[in-house]
């Protein structure tokens, strides 16, 4: 991205949307912008660019599958009218479809409810739009693990995201394929106490990676 000038700009709103990666007690003790990488976006950008004014909201809630987004997209998106729209989602529709839970989202019905949020978003906003890339910071593939499972069904849900920037001209933030490069060289430990929430070394290294997409 070197020479690439950075694509937000003064006065710009982006909403965050997504699961506990994305809300890092941004609705309780780290109020308003959470503790995760967030936080580190808009930190970083300060640093960079202090004369830069932009509005960052977090609109991650914990838990969340596609199908939560898609039910508080109106009113959590589109009303707050943002020139940026960023999402990070999948780990729990993953989760849910392994274990065949009522709430469970195949890829399929993923790929149909992201693109319900997408068109929505295109439709009635001027915004632009990031997908991050869901991402699972282990590299157990061949022990039939739950572990291995997960890796094994991510798949699907990363090629949705990345079809669906495609489609949509979003930026697109290939977190999966950066975590495994780290992990060929140092622990998964490094950047979380298990394979789906960083710690503040796992964010950091999302939040530069949104932020390289950008052009920062």
């Amino acid at each position: 991205m070197k020479g690439v000038a950075f694509l937000l700009q003064d006065g710009q709103t982006v909403v965050f949307i997504g699961d506990s990666i994305t809300d890092c007690g941004r609705r309780d003790v780290a109020a308003p912008l959470g503790n995760g990488y967030v936080r580190f976006i808009a930190e970083l950008i300060t640093i960079r660019y202090p004369a830069l004014k932009v509005n960052l909201i977090n609109k991650g809630i914990s838990g969340n599958t596609v199908a939560d987004l898609r039910e508080r997209w109106h009113d959590d998106v589109l009303t707050l009218k943002p020139d940026w729209v960023s999402v990070l989602i999948g780990i729990n529709d993953v989760h849910r479809t392994l274990r065949n839970e009522p709430t469970a989202v195949p890829p399929d019905r993923y790929e149909r409810l992201y693109r319900e949020c997408l068109s929505l978003t295109k439709e009635r906003t001027t915004a632009r739009l990031v997908l991050m890339e869901p991402f699972y910071i282990s590299t157990d593939t061949e022990t039939n693990s739950w572990r291995t499972q997960v890796l094994r069904a991510l798949e699907d849900y990363r090629k949705t995201v990345r079809k669906l920037a495609d489609e949509f001209g979003a930026v697109f933030v290939p977190l999966h394929d950066l975590f495994q490069e780290q992990l060929k060289y140092r622990p998964a430990d490094l950047f979380c106490p298990e394979p789906v929430h960083p710690n503040a070394f796992g964010h950091l290294l999302v939040a530069h990676a949104w932020l390289t997409a950008m052009g920062w």
